[in-house]
């Protein structure tokens, strides 16, 4: 890229603001045309221009194009942001175009939330349902953090992220978190719950947990909670965990040991009623993990199980994911 190229696609003040916008938080090309009072089509050239120049990225999301700076040209985007923030202290015509396009970037975040809340109404009582069986989830977070404490948490994968719990439980501790769901709503409602945090550390992603849309060997934690019970096939999803992980990373599993509640299957889509600690060691090691004991929280009429493994720095990546060992019966 020429920097004459980079020089070129600030020329302009509309993309001067939408630089300056992506430095809070990740927008969608809707929700910037609504912050710029533009229409969808021409914000979307500027937006081109911007990912011409590589100081932008788009990433799709169902019907949705997402927009946040660029990953790849971390070193020159921080510097922009430090001109334009000089450019707002020194320029009141901008500062005043900034400020008013933060107070509508802040009705965007309004709306999220309140997107948010709808949705945690509307399925409050299936939640509080299934939460009355086991462990209460604050200990159950407790233990999990302690469970991982022991190391540092580099890049953080959090598959089937949901409502974005897992990624702000660990925010603090990890340098930077992926959180990857297949719904597009509860992206949304991730997405709301997730907006108090730098745009650079934390990334939601739309994708599969049988085919994960990464490289492999990108990531030195990941983590499954209350997920895998929802996998037809758990011994794929493992083995593209351990796909997506670097040699000695690790992996924290939170789901339920074996039990006998078939409701689960129809109220609450589950497909595999728990897991013993035998299926769950023969998983891991055919994925190229460690399979250590778990930790067990009982709960109500269900118990809580946390497995922390590391991959096995010998496996090969490609071994792992297509490993499928040979399991007793689901329950």
């Amino acid at each position: 890229m020429l920097i004459e190229d980079i020089f070129r696609a600030l020329a302009d003040p509309t993309r001067l603001r939408i630089a300056r916008l992506l430095g809070t938080m990740e927008l969608a090309v809707g929700e910037l045309a609504q912050v710029l009072g533009q229409s969808q089509p021409r914000v979307s050239r500027h937006v081109g221009i911007l990912c011409d120049a590589g100081l932008a990225e788009r990433r799709r999301e169902g019907s949705w194009v997402f927009l946040r700076q660029s990953e790849a040209r971390e070193g020159l985007v921080g510097a922009v942001q430090q001109l334009l923030a000089l450019a707002e202290a020194e320029e009141p015509g901008f500062a005043a175009q900034c400020e008013a396009d933060r107070r509508k970037l802040a009705a965007i975040r309004e709306a999220r939330a309140a997107a948010a809340e709808l949705y945690f109404a509307r399925h409050a009582g299936e939640w509080d349902e299934l939460r009355a069986l086991h462990s209460p989830d604050a200990e159950v977070e407790a233990r999990l953090l302690e469970a991982l404490g022991e190391a540092p948490l580099g890049t953080l994968l959090d598959i089937g992220t949901g409502t974005g719990r897992m990624a702000e439980l660990f925010a603090p501790h990890a340098d930077r978190i992926v959180a990857l769901d297949k719904s597009l709503e509860m992206l949304r409602v991730a997405r709301a719950k997730l907006q108090h945090l730098p745009a650079s550390q934390i990334e939601l992603v739309q994708g599969d947990f049988v085919d994960l849309p990464f490289a492999a060997a990108g990531f030195d934690t990941v983590i499954l909670h209350q997920v895998l019970h929802f996998a037809t096939d758990p011994a794929r999803v493992l083995g593209e965990a351990a796909r997506v992980l670097k040699a000695g990373g690790r992996i924290a599993i939170v789901d339920f040991a074996s039990h006998d509640r078939e409701e689960l299957r129809t109220r609450h889509q589950h497909v595999r009623l728990g897991f013993s600690d035998r299926q769950m060691a023969a998983l891991l090691r055919a994925a190229g993990f460690s399979a250590p004991a778990p930790i067990a929280l009982a709960g109500a009429s269900l118990v809580v199980k946390i497995w922390v493994a590391r991959r096995r720095p010998g496996t090969s990546a490609a071994a792992a994911a297509a490993a499928t060992p040979a399991l007793e019966p689901a329950p």
